[in-house]
């Protein structure tokens, strides 16, 4: 602090600081190094003031451990939250680090900003450095638009795993399992169009994915397109068991993912009809996993169990149902899938319609109601 003073004006930055301003225990001696840490920190803050033009600024993911006397008027008493970015700040960090990288004429750094939501700096990085690899192995000297998209596969499902060989009839219940995914989000309402399905294995573990890209950035999700998104997520499930009468456990990450969304609908966001608005959980690290802490007596938390078990059983069931009415589509997309390996969304929507033009005059295709939860 005094090094700063001396340099004024200059800017203080202290990282993580909850390793050393974590609230100290009363029930422990007063001697311990970290406290003595924050006890010198906190009289140095003290002898700042704004006419000495030094900043102090300090970082945390973990600001509700903080020590109070930290946050009090004088020391660390503006907070300011740092979120993921949205789609202008996107594309402004794709823009700085790409600022020394040769890029194409068709690279649209707007439509990758628009795929990569969700992603913080740090994921933006690595796909533009994923990017230039892979235009240098190519052979390339600039990096254009399909080296971007590929390159956030791999960030999300990381690259090929061409060591893998799955047998035959492995490979077509992956592919049934996949266009179990892209026809439920294909065929719905509230969705997510879908732009690439692939039964390759990547080192992610996943032995195929199917990849939705929103069509605009949105900050509000609507219970019906919740409910949409359990149905297409437990689709690869019902696929197996209406083409093949069984289950395999590729559908792990998808029952995970499927029973989080439904507990969060169910305790978090009062789409529960059994409890109503009532909140039963609450976010105990918002910075950090987002993990939740169940805040209700047990009986209450065995109820919502119970509520979020009928919720996923009727999305199941409701995936199993426009399969099983779809299933002269589900069999073609599979076969071709099972063909190709890789189709992108155009390819699977070329199906779809050409199904729908099939359809008798004046006959609609049949969409079964959506469950309530």
């Amino acid at each position: 602090m005094q090094q700063a003073a001396k340099v004024a004006p200059a800017i203080v930055f202290i990282d993580e600081i909850d390793a050393i301003g974590r609230t100290r225990d009363s029930r422990f001696g007063g001697n311990d190094e970290r406290e003595q840490t924050l006890n010198q920190l906190l009289a140095e803050l003290d002898g700042f003031d704004s006419s000495k033009g030094v900043v102090i600024l300090a970082a945390t993911n973990r600001p509700e451990i903080l020590d109070k006397a930290l946050l009090r008027p004088g020391r660390f008493d503006r907070r300011i939250t740092v979120d993921r970015p949205n789609l202008a700040g996107r594309y402004q960090t794709l823009r700085v680090h790409t600022k020394n990288i040769k890029l194409a004429e068709d690279v649209d750094l707007n439509k990758i900003a628009q795929a990569t939501a969700g992603a913080v700096g740090a994921d933006l990085a690595n796909l533009v450095n994923e990017a230039a690899l892979r235009a240098v192995r190519m052979g390339r000297k600039a990096v254009n638009q399909e080296d971007l998209l590929i390159s956030f596969e791999v960030v999300i499902a990381g690259t090929e795993k061409k060591g893998t060989v799955l047998t035959d009839m492995e490979k077509r219940m992956v592919s049934y399992h996949e266009v179990g995914h892209a026809l439920i989000a294909a065929l719905q309402k509230h969705t997510q169009p879908v732009s690439k399905i692939t039964i390759v294995p990547h080192t992610s573990g996943a032995l195929g994915y199917t990849l939705q890209m929103p069509e605009e950035e949105k900050f509000l999700s609507s219970k019906e397109e919740l409910i949409t998104e359990l149905e297409t997520l437990l689709g690869g499930r019902a696929a197996e068991q209406v083409v093949f009468g069984s289950m395999t456990t590729g559908a792990a990450n998808d029952i995970e993912r499927a029973t989080e969304l439904a507990r969060r609908m169910i305790t978090q966001y009062g789409m529960s009809e059994r409890f109503g608005l009532m909140a039963l959980s609450t976010v105990s690290n918002p910075y950090l996993d987002g993990s939740t802490m169940m805040n209700c007596a047990d009986v209450t938390a065995a109820q919502a169990d119970e509520e979020i078990k009928e919720l996923l059983a009727k999305c199941y069931d409701k995936a199993c149902q426009v399969l099983r009415e779809n299933r002269g589509l589900l069999d073609e997309i599979a076969l071709f899938l099972l063909q190709k390996e890789t189709i992108t969304g155009d390819e699977l929507m070329a199906y779809v319609n050409a199904d729908k033009q099939q359809l008798p005059a004046g006959e609609e295709e049949a969409t079964p109601e959506e469950p309530e939860a």
